[in-house]
């Protein structure tokens, strides 16, 4: 079990780790050009990405829990009626925020917390961004699809190739041509549809036996598209949910100025990199627990949950030294600013507390959206989110201010991880033959 673990974790963890450094990147290009305003700009300009595709990225979610089962169970024409339902869904997606760009950007701008130089380059490199969105979602369609299909190979190759492009692209555009969050934004859309067109080439050469004739009544089988909507309607919360959690605390970390906008972005770093490692096995829980509820083995299941949430916290005992031995050198890499590396210190105690606070919530979330039991993950995020991170940063903001904000968030974090230990048994376990 722990070699199939690894032959699905391994390819995504390659892949995850190189949106982190892509991150890194475009925080390095910024941060070395004079100014916390580009770090700023960047940070906002993503979080408007980041609310916006979390509507949007239960496509990939519940993509891969409806293919896995039905891989589960050896049925071959709903493994491709699962991509066929969510690309028909991600059509008018993509036409909707095309559309929609300028009331969003007139939306963000009015949310949004920042100088008025870190909101008009946000808003800059939103209106160039945007126009990736057509690739971004269909490779939610095609990824999830993947990765329901056992197959996380492609999505790693993928991944590779849209981040190096993206590195390589933002890298021509700042350094070469000397523009700023425009370059970075422009690298962004040109990557994403090299992405797409990988994953294009790669669904035809390798599941080409799969394709059918599109028979509407499959196609538009009610009882099969109430449950996707159901299901996918439930993530969409959860989804909001999350990102709109990070949005809140990146909006948060504005309102105490540039300085601790640009800290506070750094330090988030650290957690992704962690996330995106730990998320390589929660992708994989996805794939595993999806395959075994479709299949009716609850014997693989609980040992696969157990060996997953043994990688998991195996994972973040060495993040939590290396975070504690070289912290100061992890902010180097990204920002030479004297007065950031000096007002960063106090707050490198968050960085590596983070992996062991936060591991459970990552594995916890791919084994529920492998077993689609959804309403258990909106619940839990509603939760984690109205019912804890609010009030703490309500209680604890106004006397510690931003360690008060990192309180909150990682309270917030570890809630997650601690509920949906508690409704395991209830959601997941009991329910393997209820699919």
């Amino acid at each position: 079990m722990n070699k199939t673990i690894l032959k699905l974790a391994i390819p995504n963890i390659i892949s995850n780790i190189t949106i982190p450094l892509l991150g890194l990147v475009d925080m390095i290009l910024m941060g070395h050009l004079g100014s916390a305003t580009y770090i700023g700009a960047i940070a906002l300009g993503g979080t408007i990405f980041s609310v916006l595709y979390s509507f949007f990225s239960f496509l990939r979610a519940g993509t891969t829990g409806f293919t896995a089962q039905a891989y589960g169970s050896n049925d071959k024409t709903e493994t491709i009626y699962s991509l066929y339902r969510s690309i028909c869904i991600g059509i008018p997606i993509i036409i909707l925020i095309l559309i929609l760009q300028n009331p969003i950007a007139k939306i963000s701008q009015f949310l949004l917390d920042g100088s008025d130089d870190v909101k008009s380059l946000a808003l800059s490199y939103f209106y160039i961004r945007i126009w990736a969105a057509p690739a971004n979602i269909m490779l939610y369609c095609l990824n999830g699809w993947f990765v329901g299909m056992q197959n996380t190979k492609s999505p790693m190759f993928i991944a590779i190739l849209i981040n190096v492009f993206n590195i390589l692209f933002s890298i021509l555009f700042v350094i070469v041509l000397k523009q700023n969050v425009t370059g970075v934004a422009l690298g962004t859309v040109l990557a994403q549809y090299s992405g797409l067109t990988l994953a294009i080439i790669l669904l035809i050469k390798d599941y080409r036996k799969y394709f059918i004739k599109i028979e509407k009544k499959i196609l538009f089988d009610f009882k099969k598209i109430k449950r996707f909507f159901k299901v996918n309607t439930d993530l969409m919360i959860r989804s909001f949910l999350l990102i709109i959690s990070i949005a809140f605390f990146t909006n948060q970390s504005a309102k105490l100025g540039d300085n601790i906008l640009a800290i506070n972005m750094i330090l988030l770093q650290s957690f992704y990199i962690f996330s995106y490692f730990t998320d390589g096995f929660a992708y994989a829980g996805e794939a595993l627990t999806g395959r075994f509820i479709g299949s009716k083995d609850a014997v693989s299941l609980k040992k696969t949950i157990k060996l997953l949430l043994i990688w998991g916290f195996s994972i973040s005992i060495p993040f939590t030294i290396l975070y504690g031995l070289f912290p100061s050198t992890f902010v180097k890499i990204i920002s030479n600013d004297p007065n950031i590396l000096e007002q960063i210190q106090p707050y490198y105690v968050y960085m590596i507390i983070i992996p062991i606070i936060t591991f459970a919530a990552f594995i916890w979330d791919g084994i529920y959206i492998g077993a689609t039991a959804s309403k258990a993950v909106r619940n839990t995020m509603i939760i984690a989110s109205i019912f804890v991170f609010l009030p703490a940063w309500y209680i604890l903001v106004p006397s510690l201010e931003n360690h008060g904000l990192w309180i909150a968030f990682l309270c917030f974090m570890l809630t997650r991880g601690i509920v949906m230990t508690l409704m395991a048994k209830k959601n997941i376990i009991q329910n393997v033959n209820n699919n």
